[in-house]
């Protein structure tokens, strides 16, 4: 029979004999085989809300972040054959940014897809941030649509700073109708220098529609330290530029031919009636902009040449009168706007200004002799080559409106006036037409690794 105690003693020595191998054995394990959780095990231990992120991981777990999503895709020509591909991406996460993001720009015409064109950007927190890619080569083709399409994210990190980091100080734009040039200055708000910080300029109609952008890249960039920034156009801009900021050059070419005395003599209309409605369209341009004056008949002649005093050109438009030679004489409208041309690309026209011409006939070309209405398309095209905005308004019942709208820059800016009441109406609408009340808005976002945390 075993005594109680005996037993005891025995369990005794085996629970010491267990523990002190369990021991051995932990020892072993623990200098030899464990491994602590980390945040690159590529397992979720520990404090982790996922794989290697959240908790006490650097890394942010994709499931607990917001997607960014794509605003608006936009092509914009460089050259013949050459685009700028931009992009605006939403992140509406206050903190959570990656320092990759892989992307892809499609390009499509009426024939479908064009080109593509992938890359990587930074993507900082709490805000829009445009995507640049430049000179995209079309084969020729024009693009008409243009799509951004972004992969998966697979690293999310917390990011200290987003647009915040920098600040726009100044800004100052040139050139538009030549050699567009924005200078701005960027102040780095932050201790910490950035290397290799991208920065996109993109230029918004008031109702918030991209007009074109630019990038250009700052190397080394100090805290607290500021920067100029240059971007370039390598084409005018004016044109797209609506806002009444950049002035316009216009040149307001005015029918004078025997037609324009028909419905009265005393006083001889529709003349009389014209005149007043282009003076106050004369009178209701910004004090930048610069004014010329061409009358046309059997002839074309610059009456007024481009010039910032609208009182002189007022009062040449008031002086108008209808020569009596010219009751039997032609309509020379071919000549009209090759004037015209010749004024808005003269040594007159200001770099800083878009070029306009706005002319009013209230008949049918009828000069030169052989083909005089395909002797005016032809010059509008050559007037509309080069740039210029042409305002074409027809006067009357009688006017070949097919033919106003050949010249006109599109159908939109061609415009009937079946009576003297109506012109002035029509000069008003082309006056809110060629200069958009508000500024232009011009946004200049950088991007930088440099305020993001980095993995450890």
């Amino acid at each position: 029979m075993i005594r109680p105690w005996a037993f005891w003693r025995r369990v005794e020595y085996g629970t010491g004999f267990g523990v002190f191998w369990i021991l051995v054995f932990s020892f072993i394990y623990v200098q030899y085989f464990y491994a602590a959780p980390t945040c690159f095990d590529e397992s979720q231990n520990g404090e982790e809300r996922g794989v290697d992120c959240g908790g006490s991981c650097i890394r942010m777990c994709s499931f607990e972040v917001t997607k960014p999503t794509v605003a608006w895709a936009r092509s914009f020509r460089v050259s013949d054959g050459q685009y700028n591909a931009v992009a605006y991406l939403d992140n509406k996460n206050k903190i959570a940014a990656s320092p990759e993001v892989a992307y892809t720009f499609s390009l499509y015409d009426e024939q479908g897809l064009i080109t593509e064109r992938s890359g990587t950007t930074i993507l900082p927190p709490d805000s829009s941030y445009p995507i640049f890619e430049s000179r995209i080569d079309t084969g020729g083709r024009v693009p008409l649509q243009t799509f951004l399409e972004i992969g998966p994210i697979d690293l999310w990190l917390p990011a200290e700073a987003a647009v915040q980091q920098f600040t726009v100080t100044d800004r100052k734009l040139t050139g538009v109708d030549a050699s567009p040039r924005l200078d701005a200055k960027l102040y780095n708000n932050s201790l910490t220098a950035a290397d290799r910080v991208e920065v996109v300029a993109t230029i918004f109609d008031r109702d918030g529609n991209a007009l074109n952008a630019s990038r250009t890249f700052v190397d080394n960039f100090d805290g607290r330290t500021e920067e100029t920034v240059v971007f370039t156009w390598p084409e005018p801009i004016a044109k797209t530029l609506k806002s009444c900021e950049v002035p316009t050059d216009i040149v307001l070419a005015l029918d004078v031919s025997g037609s324009m005395n028909n419905d009265s003599d005393n006083p001889p209309e529709p003349i009389t009636s014209v005149k007043k409605a282009a003076e106050s369209f004369v009178n209701r341009l910004g004090k930048n902009d610069q004014v010329s004056l061409v009358t046309f008949a059997s002839d074309a002649v610059v009456a007024s040449e481009l010039t910032l005093a609208k009182s002189n050109v007022g009062a040449e438009i008031a002086a108008l009168a209808i020569a009596p030679v010219e009751e039997t004489g032609n309509t020379n409208t071919g000549d009209a706007l090759l004037r015209a041309h010749e004024e808005l690309t003269s040594i007159r026209h200001s770099v800083e200004a878009r070029k306009v011409l706005v002319l009013l006939t209230d008949g049918l070309a009828t000069a030169p002799e052989e083909e005089p209405e395909a002797y005016a398309v032809e010059a509008a095209g050559q007037v509309k080559a080069s740039g210029i905005d042409i305002y074409a308004i027809g006067l009357g019942e009688q006017v070949n409106m097919d033919f106003v709208r050949s010249l006109a820059t599109n159908e939109l800016q061609a415009y009937r006036a079946l009576g003297t009441a109506d012109v002035n109406r029509i000069y008003e609408t082309i006056t809110s037409a060629i200069c958009e009340e508000g500024p232009a808005v011009i946004q200049i976002v950088p991007k930088t690794k440099a305020a993001f945390s980095t993995l450890q």
